[in-house]
């Protein structure tokens, strides 16, 4: 793949993180497909990932995917806790490298209290007993909402058992080929419930203050740096706030990150919300950047901005402004896989195209001009 890039467009400007080096500032989020059998991959995640390595970007993210069977979101939720799931995994990363120079990670983590749920196109509640639910497991046993079952408490067992279960998915992902990790952080999952005063209500060590509250996700990511190769990149994506009056907040995201940065965390995509179903998400164009930005700012890590960013320009823009140092998009690469070319024919710089597509760029496809 060849690509020609002008240094003024911050977007297309390559980043190098560890021994890793990301072709530019674009990242294709992390998005759940629901497509798994058993945490395994399925010919689904093949085309999907596929299509959208092949448009260039310099980091796809795989979804959410469980430590164990107990922390998928949903039965059809990925994981990475058995041989079978590794095969897979290891398969799905050797086919999508072949399509273009996209750095491939892989978000690793644990629902919690929000397991044990349908597919969103199936009704997102909680499954029935008669639908295959499971027992979940949170900080305390404290409800995601009053119609959703009661999490059993975690015990000193089970905090053992999660930081093994955490590291050794790293070490699966570092077996299958990934180049990064993320550490799920976010959206009302396991280690955002640690984090949030809206779900921990602990007595002991790992409840009460801030610190308490940020002892077992801070075990978490030292028990997978420690696990996870030196020179590959480790993330973690974070809600910085709940939106709820008496939740985790962005004062406490900032002492949190700054914690991560210590353990080895080299980025933090900044994310919010998820822990509260009655929460006031001021949801908007870029509406998570402000937050990133004071992240960056007042931590000085490497930092991502996610939140309904969809235009090259808009990209561009947070970017030019050191609001972050990367961008992260969903749905608008679900809307157009081809995100990432049409960025650059908007700010007048070179893609990277596959040689198989080359005869569409817009250099020499004279039907282009044809396109609204």
């Amino acid at each position: 793949m060849v690509a020609s890039v002008v240094a003024s467009v911050h977007l297309f400007e390559p980043l190098t993180v560890r021994d890793e080096t990301f072709a530019n500032r674009i990242v294709v989020a992390p998005m759940c497909q629901y497509s798994a059998v058993n945490g395994i991959v399925q010919d689904w995640h093949l085309q999907h990932y596929g299509s959208l390595v092949a448009s260039g970007p310099g980091m796809v993210v795989i979804e959410a995917t469980a430590v164990e069977p107990e922390g998928r979101i949903t039965p059809a939720c990925l994981g990475l806790y058995s041989d079978e799931c590794e095969v897979a995994f290891a398969h799905l990363v050797r086919t999508i490298k072949h399509f273009g120079n996209a750095k491939i990670a892989v978000q690793i983590g644990h629902a919690g209290r929000k397991a044990s749920t349908q597919r969103p196109w199936e009704g997102r509640g909680p499954l029935s007993a008669a639908g295959g639910a499971w027992q979940t497991i949170g900080p305390s046993a404290i409800p995601f909402d009053a119609d959703w079952p009661i999490p059993a408490e975690i015990g000193a067992y089970d905090l053992d058992r999660l930081r093994h279960a955490f590291a050794e998915a790293a070490a699966r992902a570092d077996r299958a080929g990934l180049d990064a990790v993320e550490v799920h952080a976010a959206h009302g999952y396991l280690l955002h419930q640690f984090l949030s005063p809206l779900a921990n209500h602990r007595k002991d060590v790992y409840g009460g203050s801030l610190d308490g509250r940020m002892r077992f996700p801070l075990e978490v990511i030292r028990a997978v740096r420690r696990t996870w190769p030196a020179g590959k990149p480790l993330g973690i994506r974070i809600s910085a706030t709940d939106w709820v009056e008496g939740g985790f907040s962005v004062d406490e995201a900032v002492v949190f990150v700054a914690a991560c940065k210590a353990e080895g965390v080299d980025y933090v995509c900044v994310s919010s919300g998820g822990m509260a179903p009655n929460a006031k998400v001021p949801v908007g164009p870029g509406y998570q950047v402000d937050l990133a930005a004071r992240i960056r700012r007042e931590t000085g890590i490497l930092t991502r901005a996610v939140g309904m960013i969809a235009g090259a320009r808009q990209a561009e823009t947070i970017l030019a402004k050191g609001q972050a140092d990367l961008v992260a998009l969903g749905r608008a690469f679900l809307h157009d896989p081809r995100w990432v070319w049409h960025a650059a024919e908007t700010l007048g710089v070179s893609a990277p195209y596959p040689p198989q597509y080359l005869r569409a760029q817009p250099k020499l496809w004279e039907g282009a001009k044809l396109l609204d």
